[in-house]
């Protein structure tokens, strides 16, 4: 595939998109992915990761195998992802902090207009995919609704298979790779080694995301290429059983003390905003959710134009 400069430009500002997503607990990096018309790609560019690369790299030299690998269009994405965590990672806290209403109705308008994106992709409805679709909405849902662990096994092989969990659920659009590690109870650990620079345990949590990313992306190839409508069916339903995750009004059942030492809501349970404890900032949530929710329909639309 030839691409320009402005080409890759765009596919990293695609990935500055995706990592503003994964800084926001409960919202999906692989959601924004499928939106912006890259998932199966990312997908397919993760799985040439293999043998055969590595053959091709000691045969045929790095430019054959980085173009065999996706190279260029990996790199433009991950730099992206990367600018994104750091340059936003504290503008996003801090509107959690203090706008989470506002910035959790920006999401849930952009997440839900993501299911009529993706229930668009599918190009034949039977009784089959209407199940799909429901259980993965149900199992969605039930993933939100369970209560976090608090686990003190920190050991190696805990975390591994942690990031390995984690991060198949990151690449999956509507499931947050985070909110999977605090249900794990593998957050706090995680966060304690990173402080701590227990650099074995954070190497065992990022061994276990390379194995978990690069052996599930190609479970997810092979389910789009044999599979496709009952894959998106499925997907879509993880999206509608996770906007629970994102309602923007919650009333906190307990909390947690995160890295800085302050007390942050852990267990949360999703209310009307008209029994909300507080001001529901109703007018300008649902201002911000139809902003989102447009975002997502312009897009299709530019996609579909270019």
């Amino acid at each position: 595939m030839n691409r320009t400069n402005k080409d890759y430009l765009v596919i990293a500002l695609k990935g500055i998109a995706m990592g503003a997503a994964d800084v926001v607990p409960g919202v999906s990096g692989g959601t924004i992915a499928f939106i912006s018309g890259i998932y199966e790609e990312l997908l397919g560019s993760i799985s040439n990761v293999n043998l055969d690369l590595f053959k091709t790299l000691k045969k045929e030299g790095f430019k054959v195998a980085w173009k065999q690998l996706n190279g260029n269009f990996l790199a433009s994405l991950f730099v992206g992802i990367f600018v994104s965590i750091v340059s936003l990672a504290k503008i996003i806290s801090w509107l959690l902090v203090h706008h989470p209403i506002l910035l959790w109705s920006f999401f849930f308008g952009l997440v839900l207009a993501s299911v009529i994106y993706i229930a668009k992709q599918v190009t034949k409805w039977n009784p089959l995919s209407f199940i799909l679709l429901i259980s993965g909405a149900v199992l969605a849902y039930y993933i939100t609704t369970l209560n976090p662990l608090i686990s003190e096994n920190a050991s190696q092989l805990f975390m591994f298979l942690a990031g390995a969990i984690a991060i198949c659920a990151m690449i999956l659009p509507g499931i947050s790779g985070s909110f999977i590690l605090v249900l794990l109870g593998a957050y706090k650990p995680l966060l304690a080694a990173i402080n701590n620079r227990d650099f074995t345990t954070i190497a065992a949590v990022g061994l276990g995301a390379i194995v978990g990313l690069l052996s599930f992306s190609r479970v997810l190839k092979f389910l789009f290429k044999h599979y496709k409508n009952y894959t998106l069916v499925v997907l879509a339903g993880f999206v509608i059983g996770s906007l629970n995750k994102i309602w923007p009004w919650k009333k906190v059942l307990t909390y947690r003390t995160n890295s800085h030492g302050e007390q942050v809501p852990f267990n949360e349970l999703s209310v009307s905003p008209f029994s909300f404890d507080g001001n529901p900032q109703l007018l300008y949530a649902v201002i911000l959710a139809v902003i989102g929710f447009s975002l997502i329909l312009l897009l299709e639309k530019l996609a579909v134009k270019k």
